[in-house]
């Protein structure tokens, strides 16, 4: 009887450390191979530098527009840029005209 007391009372006294080292190789685990754990760093590294370019190009657009929008404005409006806009919208342009788009 009392061989077997000694061995519940060392499951009880081990039980526990045992949670406990559960838990901490449960967060270890996460820690490693979880969503935001090393592992993931080079995906977030390369996910940065999609999302960089993808911000270039954007800012890119948004200087283009701006600039559009400047000469839009209807107290000093560009001719050249009004009539192809309101031309192209409008489908006026006629079959044997050729646009030649310029550049800045």
């Amino acid at each position: 009887m009392m061989a077997k007391r000694n061995i519940v009372d060392t499951i009880k006294r081990a039980l526990l450390p045992a949670a406990a080292l559960l838990i901490i190789a449960n967060f270890m685990g996460y820690a490693i191979v979880g969503a935001n754990g090393i592992l993931s760093w080079s995906d977030y590294r390369r996910l940065k530098a999609e999302r960089g370019v993808e911000l270039a190009q954007l800012q890119t657009e948004q200087v283009r527009l701006a600039h559009r929008a400047v000469l839009l404005d209807p107290r000093r409006a560009d001719p050249d840029l009004a009539d192809e806009m309101v031309r192209t919208e409008l489908g006026l342009v006629r079959p044997d005209e050729v646009i030649i788009p310029v550049r800045d």
